[in-house]
């Protein structure tokens, strides 16, 4: 299976965080979930976010293992997108799997890293989390969109790590 993704280092102004709890408070993560509620409403796509504290092993090959152990790469159409981010090594991914990365264009991985990016250099974490979020949904409205038949696959919550 070849994936799309970008990953993104960052100098992010997070002051010594002890708990990855402590990345978004309760309220952020419920929107959060709210924006990939809104953003999964029009297509058949499925977003997800996982936030952990570090990673051990290169972070692409941790958003691929984290992609794979939320069950992402079984969707129906091929079309998961997942946001990791690694808080204390200042870093994220966004991992997109074939079915959006084949119809995508050249252009949506960088812009929405981007996007995610402009938002966490300003230390706004949660708003970068939702641009992103918003971002793929767009995408994926526009190249699977919603049918009567299709269900939610995947839960809408954010996993953490450790």
């Amino acid at each position: 299976m070849q994936l799309n993704y970008r990953a993104s280092t960052l100098n992010l102004t997070i002051e010594k965080m002890s708990k990855i709890e402590d990345f978004l408070t309760a309220e952020e993560e419920q929107e959060i979930v709210h924006a990939i509620r809104m953003a999964e409403k029009n297509t058949s796509g499925e977003i997800r976010v996982h936030i952990e504290k570090s990673s051990k092993i290169d972070v692409f090959n941790r958003a691929m293992e984290i992609f794979h152990f939320l069950k992402m790469d079984n969707t129906k159409e091929q079309n998961g997108v997942l946001i990791y981010v690694a808080v204390e090594d200042k870093t994220f991914v966004i991992y997109g799997d074939k079915g959006i990365n084949d119809v995508v264009g050249k252009n949506f991985w960088n812009d929405t890293k981007d996007a995610i990016q402009a938002q966490f250099k300003s230390g706004h974490f949660k708003q970068g989390l939702v641009d992103g979020i918003l971002k793929a949904g767009k995408a994926l409205e526009t190249y699977f969109p919603w049918h009567h038949a299709d269900t939610n696959e995947l839960p809408n919550d954010i996993s953490k790590g450790k």
